[in-house]
């Protein structure tokens, strides 16, 4: 009994270490003072000037595009990486899958300035296409690492079965192959997402000088503290952490309903 209760309270405490801040921040996105800390009542207007901020709007639209560009584009070479990896053999495969894992362990900092100087080599420093390149570094070795523990539990013999019962190569792959490591594909296209939608470094040392995203703008608004727009930008976090929450739930609610009728 003492250590289930210990148990519970270490997880209270570490939740609300976690997300205090965030809360925080969500708290405060319903009071128009322009400092934390200070309540002038209740109040709707730093979201009402969020919606009217036409400069915080093309922002945001810049980021949900450039997050889902990258997603996508990751978990397409995240998957085929990891498919490829786990149907190698283990000669080729384990040097592969170990090679995969260096962004993930590596400093993130030591990837930008590699991307940046690797741009700026052959004259694609600061364009559009570093910038979805470097998100794609970013995020395909986490869709890789979300996939091969799919393939893992999948039967082995089911891709061949299609092969012996008359299916195409590709047929087989998209037909027995991807359905049955769906869920991970989606939990590295998620992840991706996330991903991208919070980095900064990778987008400050890749992305063109006129471009911005929700990260850059924050800290570029925090540094200079002269924005009039800072304050709502309470309110554009306090936003985006419920809809991820939500996402998270209806992906944790539809896996358990996938679950349930499987059974």
């Amino acid at each position: 009994m003492v250590k289930k209760i210990l148990s519970v309270a270490l997880c209270v405490a570490v939740l609300i270490f976690i997300y205090s801040p965030i809360l925080l921040l969500v708290v405060y996105s319903f009071t128009d003072a322009n400092v934390i800390g200070r309540w002038q009542g209740f109040s709707f207007k730093l979201y009402a000037q969020l919606f009217q901020s036409r400069e915080i709007m093309r922002i945001l639209a810049n980021t949900v595009v450039l997050a889902l560009v990258a997603a996508v584009l990751s978990t397409i070479l995240g998957t085929a990486g990891a498919i490829g990896i786990f149907y190698s053999k283990k000669k080729v495969g384990a040097p592969l899958k170990a090679v995969s894992q260096i962004p993930i362990i590596n400093a993130e900092i030591v990837t930008a300035i590699s991307l940046a100087l690797l741009f700026s080599f052959v004259a694609l420093y600061r364009t559009y296409f570093s910038l979805i390149v470097g998100h794609m570094v970013l995020c395909t070795p986490f869709v890789i690492l979300s996939v091969m523990p799919k393939l893992k539990q999948m039967d082995p013999n089911v891709y061949e079965a299609a092969l012996d019962l008359g299916a195409s190569p590709t047929t087989a792959l998209f037909k027995v192959v991807l359905p049955q490591i769906f869920s991970g594909i989606l939990s590295g296209f998620m992840l991706s997402i996330t991903l991208s939608l919070d980095d900064y470094i990778v987008t400050a040392f890749t992305k063109p000088r006129t471009f911005d995203t929700i990260s850059t703008y924050v800290y570029n608004a925090v540094k200079n503290g002269t924005n009039s727009s800072t304050p709502a930008l309470r309110a554009l976090s306090a936003l985006i952490f419920v809809v991820m929450i939500a996402a998270v739930l209806i992906v944790n609610l539809r896996a358990r309903k996938g679950k349930e009728a499987n059974k």
